[in-house]
């Protein structure tokens, strides 16, 4: 694939949302007042080591005051900062893994797997978004899906450059401390490739499907994040996973009964470390915490 038929700034954003697609699948908020947010922290101890586990949104508007209180206690006080993925400084090589995993094998155009009324929505929407629908029929249905999660968030005025990762990770580098990452970019982006075709094709329905509400929606969980609500933001999000079961396991319950296992094994090595993951990862059934549980260790919520 020729990397330049993508934005290069398109490609970064869209990484960032992999991890927690579902929740970027909503609406943003108005622009307003500086407020000061206090999202959910927990931590995991034993008798050497701390983990915080932070859970984080991907996008924001300027104007929301988070790493303060606790949060920036925390991370002052580690160590190490671990994020899902740690982006390649090339964007190019971003493009190379896209395009390598996108890529139609069966030589199906995108269009031709949607049904008629299916076909007309997701063209006017893909349009409507600057996203000329022509250039994607070589592709697989989960790229247009992750880029129309995207691109009307930029048109409301969200950017990824405000995101919770790009400043924690921008702030571990200012201090010296190491950044590792749970996954790759590869994986990351194989979750989505490696989808049976039925659920890409469900996913990017119920992608365009979601549009017309995204603003209300997104600002709804980006309030409910502020304010430190996991199990609201749960009980919001797991009734637009009720639709899409499959899609859910792998996005989102198997990847944190791994990175549970990550967290238990990681107890073994004295420090303190801060993990930073799409805040649906922390909330509700099958997060983190209860994958903790599962394998006997224990996390507490930050209050103070």
């Amino acid at each position: 694939m020729d990397a330049h038929l993508f934005p290069m700034k398109m490609l970064s954003a869209l990484l960032r949302t992999l991890s927690a697609a579902l929740l970027m699948i909503g609406g943003a908020a108005q622009a307003r007042d500086a407020i000061a947010a206090s999202p959910a922290l927990w931590q995991v101890k034993d008798a050497d080591t701390t983990i915080y586990l932070f859970g984080t949104v991907h996008v924001m508007k300027p104007g929301i005051d988070w790493f303060d209180g606790k949060v920036k206690r925390a991370f002052d006080a580690s160590d190490e900062l671990v994020l899902e993925i740690v982006e390649p400084d090339d964007p190019r090589a971003i493009a190379t893994t896209m395009g390598r995993l996108a890529l139609a094998s069966d030589g199906v155009k995108m269009s031709d797997r949607l049904s008629e009324e299916a076909r007309g929505k997701y063209q006017a929407a893909m349009s409507a978004n600057g996203l000329p629908w022509q250039t994607f029929e070589i592709f697989n249905p989960w790229m247009s899906g992750m880029l129309l999660s995207v691109a009307p968030l930029e048109k409301m005025g969200y950017k990824a450059d405000l995101g919770a990762e790009k400043t924690l990770r921008a702030a571990a580098q200012a201090a010296g401390k190491k950044v590792d990452a749970l996954e790759t970019v590869e994986q990351q982006v194989g979750f989505f490739a490696n989808l049976p075709m039925d659920q890409q094709v469900q996913f990017l329905n119920a992608t365009v499907d979601g549009l017309p509400d995204m603003e209300k929606e997104f600002g709804s969980l980006l309030r409910t994040w502020e304010k430190g609500q996991p199990d609201r933001l749960a009980k919001m999000m797991n009734e637009s996973l009720e639709a899409t079961p499959e899609l859910a396991k792998v996005l989102l319950t198997g990847r944190n009964a791994n990175w549970a296992k990550w967290i238990r094994g990681r107890l073994a090595q004295p420090g303190t470390v801060f993990v930073a993951v799409g805040a649906g990862h922390l909330a509700g059934k099958g997060s983190v915490q209860d994958q903790l549980r599962a394998l006997g260790v224990d996390s507490t919520r930050v209050v103070r």
